[in-house]
């Protein structure tokens, strides 16, 4: 089993700007989904930024992964990446990080 990495992103321009790269981020995304490396991703709530669950073979991958996020490219959004083993997890989770 890969290691996971939640990617938490935060905002570091307003909205407006974020909006402008909207639509590439969600090319990055679907990107990386067809690769089976990300697992979920949504918004934070309030609006500040985000979270990406994505499995990598290590840090090193999950930082090429993060670096090709337009938001990360164009410096919209700042990446804190927690790096983690489960290891207690419910059988549905279990069936989605085996894969």
């Amino acid at each position: 089993m890969h290691n996971l990495f939640f990617f938490s992103l935060t905002y570091k321009k307003p909205l407006q700007e974020v909006e402008k790269f909207l639509s590439k981020h969600n090319q990055y995304l679907e990107t990386f989904y067809e690769e089976k490396k990300f697992i979920f991703s949504g918004r934070k709530i309030p609006r500040i930024g985000g979270v990406i669950l994505c499995t990598a073979s290590n840090l090193e991958e999950a930082e090429k992964i993060y670096h090709n996020d337009p938001f990360y490219k164009e410096g919209i959004a700042e990446y804190n990446i927690i790096e983690f083993q489960p290891t207690k997890m419910n059988e549905m989770f279990k069936q989605i990080v085996s894969h």
